[in-house]
């Protein structure tokens, strides 16, 4: 279940504001800035699915962000737990960061935590199956996708290029919580 919790960037002891519901979610979220979507991810695909299998199952949802925003390119971003890469991949996306474009993600499988640190909150964002967020241009953040992950999403980019991250160097991601 998709959730919101918000912090005080001062004290990550005990949350401001909690909610499951997504239309809360997405109010408290398009305020700041931030889309957050429930959508539907209900194409079949299969066990092991490669990013060809991913785009061209969602092909039509990709359409439209291309078509509303003039993304350029996407990819998919897919990690189990199997991964021997897993807990590199985690700690470098623990650290907090900004991007120069929008940060899009639309869920298809699993669970992630997008963490933004906006004005003095941390917005603590539970991404599952359906999910699509777009963290602004410019925002500080990272991403939690747990110590066991299990997640498949499509990445949109303005830039050619994907995903380049400017890391602020501030050690904050270390106070909150994190997925088990």
């Amino acid at each position: 279940m998709s959730a919101l919790t918000i912090f005080s960037d001062k004290d990550a002891s005990q949350h401001l504001w909690h909610s499951t519901d997504a239309g809360e979610i997405q109010q408290q979220l398009n305020a700041k800035g931030v889309r957050f979507e429930r959508w539907q991810a209900d194409r079949q695909l299969g066990n092991a699915p490669t990013p060809e299998v991913v785009i061209n199952a969602y092909q039509h949802a990709i359409d439209k962000l291309v078509a509303e925003n003039g993304y350029q390119s996407w990819d998919v971003i897919s990690l189990r737990a199997d991964n021997p890469q897993k807990d590199a991949m985690r700690a470098k996306f623990l650290n907090e960061h900004t991007h120069g474009e929008d940060e899009v993600r639309f869920f298809v499988e699993g669970a992630g935590l997008f963490c933004l640190h906006i004005g003095d909150e941390i917005y603590q964002v539970l991404c599952e199956k359906n999910d699509l967020i777009s963290v602004p241009a410019g925002t500080p953040h990272w991403f939690d996708m747990g110590s066991q992950p299990n997640f498949t999403a499509i990445r949109i980019f303005d830039n050619p290029e994907g995903w380049i991250a400017n890391f602020t160097g501030d050690a904050i991601a270390d106070a909150y919580p994190r997925l088990p």
